[in-house]
Order: C-alpha cells, then structure tokens, then sequence
C-alpha cells in the first residue's frame, strides 16, 4: 500500500509502509527477545494511551458515534506499534536481559 506523504495520515502511511517490509536490521535477532519486547512495549504504550483517551470526554457536538470510536482503535493500534518500534527497546531490553539471568539461574 503506497500513501502519499503529504496525506494527513503521514504516521500511519509509513507504518503500514514498514510492516510489508521484511526485518529491518533494527529488529532484535532472537524471536524470544522480539516477542517480549513486542509484548512489554504494546502492553505499556497501549495501557497508557487508553487511560489518556479515557481522561478526555466525547465533545458535546460533532462525535463521529462508533464510527469514530472504531477508528480511534485502528489508528491507537497503530500509534502503539510506532511507539513499540521506536522506544520499547530501551524499557524492554533490560527487562529482557533480567529475565535471561533469572532463567539461567
């Protein structure tokens, strides 16, 4: 899928862009590592950003309904995997690193 950069869904069209590329050189190597940070970052940024959707209430005029709300998801999802790709590696490697040692202990 090819957007445009100068559409108003910028983020999103470059995360789409980098999920139908293969493994970037950025990504872990190991699949256990992969995965935990997947899970760490998604589980933090995802509990984050829908306690801050929760705090912010509809707006009394034009709420787009479920509509809205549907794609409020969809885009959060892929706000939480940017935010996974881009700074879940300096909370999770550490965290990954803890639980070799305790494994190996």
């Amino acid at each position: 899928m090819n957007i445009s950069s100068s559409s108003p869904f910028g983020s999103a069209s470059s995360t789409l862009d980098q999920h139908s590329v293969s493994q970037s050189p950025q990504q872990p190597a190991n699949e256990t590592q992969e995965a935990f940070t997947d899970f760490v970052g998604q589980t933090l940024f995802g509990s984050m950003l829908d306690s801050m959707r929760k705090s912010v209430g509809k707006p009394a005029y034009m709420h787009g309904g479920r509509t809205e709300e549907v794609f409020q998801q969809q885009m959060d999802q892929l706000i939480v995997e940017d935010l996974t790709e881009a700074s879940a590696g300096a909370i999770a490697d550490p965290m990954f690193q803890l639980f070799q040692m305790n494994r190996s202990s």
